[in-house]
């Protein structure tokens, strides 16, 4: 069978080239540039805990020796710490938890990466695949579709035409694949500016972020934000005006110069300036993310950053829920093969729509001046908690999404019990025992295309093996899960949030529950894993007129045409 062809060759085009060669799928990737990444410091990434997993898990190395995970965040308001929280370096792993839902619990520590590195670090990866081939200083002019497949034409020294089962297009802002497709891609321009620079020196909250509103020294920018990288070096943002002057050389060292002094008691410490930048941010999102056979992801499909939201965040986001769909119809097709392409768009797409409504809600609030009595609708936190929820990634801004009116979601039944996790939301990282009897992380089991089944069975810890593999329910579940209609693997756990003993969790291959059981239900269990792969009709198909609705508002009235 021909291929996937990935057009672009940024982080987000790289990772599904990696996820889908996870999962047995070839790839192309087609790279407008050189294949070289140019240094650039002052451009730099934050992931959080679950997409830097999921990159590493993909075989980029570069996270851990180039990347630098917070250790705090801290938020000041003129001469005053308002916020201080201390970060989790676990990832966020489910080690315990409280039985008090209101107990606070430390977010993940997110990852903090230049963007070089990163891509550095994926096309390492690729060179070790022999199912990924990587062609360079290829510009995609055509695209033709017909019934069996999609045939693209690159210009260049390499011009020629490439054959694929499926097209995505990971081309970025100007994205040539959506343009060919015709899909509109309103929504605002310069939603906020930053100054950016990267600096080697040292400041009063080693390994800390920091978020300071409204600096009491003269001539301060309304917000600076400090985020470590390693070896010392600072990546500093001041937010500029939404149309103010340019940012002349000798403005930005008199505004580094005035930001140390003003950290560092009014002394300014020596530093090294060794990138700069001024990055301007968009929200847009794309009318349609699938025409037929081809796709679009990243920032192809959508644009945000505002107020504490992460761009390359969602882009990842798009692998991690296209990748398993895409190897699922390239290996299996069948009848539910266009029901499960077209639930990444409407599982995508509605998340997406939310996070830009929510920064779009909340960006008067933040910048109009409204005061701390002004709160999002149905939040009860001031712009503080709000900004620094976006950053931590928890909240309207920055929680990982969940997918509760998916198109996939099984029916209700008299079977399913309630768990700590709803329907469609991320599953909890916790200890599984796998099938080959080692002890490891759920998280671990991910991305390989197939559907996990966990049982929670408590005190299958102190017993061995090979008596609890032929005890109890233990048999009847295998018996169920080999008869799946798909592929799947059973994983055993001693306990997990809210579930009592012997319920039985099924989980999607990106991680999000599908839908928990009360006990072993062989019908129930086939059925909600035969929804999963677009098998049947659902109870909640939510039309994609109705989500076009919801991303109306959320890209604002500012109704533009295509970026050129």
């Amino acid at each position: 069978m021909d291929p996937v062809i990935i057009v672009g060759a940024g982080p987000v085009g790289l990772a599904l080239s990696l996820a889908l060669a996870a999962q047995g799928v070839p790839s192309v990737v087609l790279d407008e540039g050189s294949g070289k990444e140019e240094s650039r410091p002052a451009r730099s990434v934050v992931l959080r805990a679950d997409m830097a997993a999921v990159v590493e898990r993909l075989g980029c190395t570069t996270l851990r020796d180039e990347g630098v995970r917070w250790i705090g965040w801290r938020g000041m308001r003129r001469r005053q710490e308002v916020r201080r929280l201390t970060l989790d370096l676990g990832l966020g792993g489910t080690e315990e938890w409280s039985e008090d839902p209101d107990a606070p619990a430390s977010p993940a520590a997110p990852l903090h990466i230049p963007q070089h590195a990163l891509a550095r670090g994926l096309r390492d990866a690729i060179a070790r695949q022999k199912l990924i081939r990587l062609v360079t200083e290829s510009r995609l002019d055509t695209i033709e579709q017909d019934r069996d497949g999609v045939v693209a034409h690159t210009r260049g020294p390499a011009g020629t035409w490439w054959r694929g089962s499926h097209l995505v297009g990971c081309d970025g802002a100007r994205s040539t694949v959506r343009k060919l497709l015709g899909i509109r891609f309103p929504g605002r321009t310069a939603v906020e500016r930053h100054a950016v620079a990267a600096l080697r020196t040292e400041l009063p909250w080693p390994g800390e972020a920091l978020l300071h509103r409204q600096p009491s020294w003269r001539g301060a920018a309304e917000e600076i934000t400090a985020r470590p990288l390693p070896d010392g070096v600072w990546r500093i943002d001041w937010l500029l005006p939404p149309r103010g002057d340019l940012v002349t050389p000798d403005a930005l060292v008199a505004r580094i110069r005035e930001t140390l002094a003003g950290w560092c008691d009014g002394v300014t410490p020596p530093y090294e300036l060794i990138d700069t930048g001024v990055h301007t941010l968009h929200h847009r999102l794309a009318r349609r993310w699938r025409v037929d056979r081809v796709l679009l992801a990243g920032d192809a499909a959508h644009l945000l950053g505002a107020v504490g939201t992460q761009a390359l965040d969602e882009g990842l986001r798009d692998v991690d829920n296209l990748a398993w769909k895409l190897a699922h119809v390239w290996h299996q097709g069948g009848d539910g093969s266009e029901r499960l392409l077209d639930s990444y768009q409407s599982e995508r797409r509605t998340a997406v729509a939310t996070r830009l409504r929510a920064a779009d809600q909340s960006l008067p609030v933040l910048r109009g001046g409204g005061g701390l009595r002004t709160y999002l609708p149905g939040a009860a936190r001031g712009h503080d908690a709000l900004l620094t929820d976006g950053h931590v990634g928890r909240g309207p801004l920055g929680a990982p999404p969940a997918y509760p009116h998916s198109p996939l979601a099984p029916p209700r039944t008299e079977g399913r019990t309630p768990v700590g996790t709803p329907a469609g939301a991320p599953v909890e990282d916790v200890r599984v025992t796998a099938p080959d009897g080692t002890t490891v992380r759920l998280r671990d089991r991910l991305g390989l295309g197939r559907l996990l089944v966990l049982l929670v069975a408590p005190g299958t810890g102190v017993w061995d093996r090979r008596h609890w593999r032929t005890a109890g329910v233990m048999p009847k579940l295998e018996e169920a899960v080999d008869a799946l209609p798909v592929k799947a693997e059973v994983l055993v756990t001693e306990a997990y949030p809210g579930a009592p003993a012997h319920s039985v969790l099924l989980v999607r291959p990106d991680g999000h529950l599908v839908a928990a059981f009360s006990g072993v239900r062989p019908e129930e269990l086939y059925a909600a894993a035969d929804a999963t792969r677009g098998g049947s009709a659902t109870e909640e198909d939510p039309a994609d007129e109705d989500a076009e609705q919801g991303s109306e508002v959320s890209v604002g009235s500012d109704r533009t045409a295509d970026m050129h």
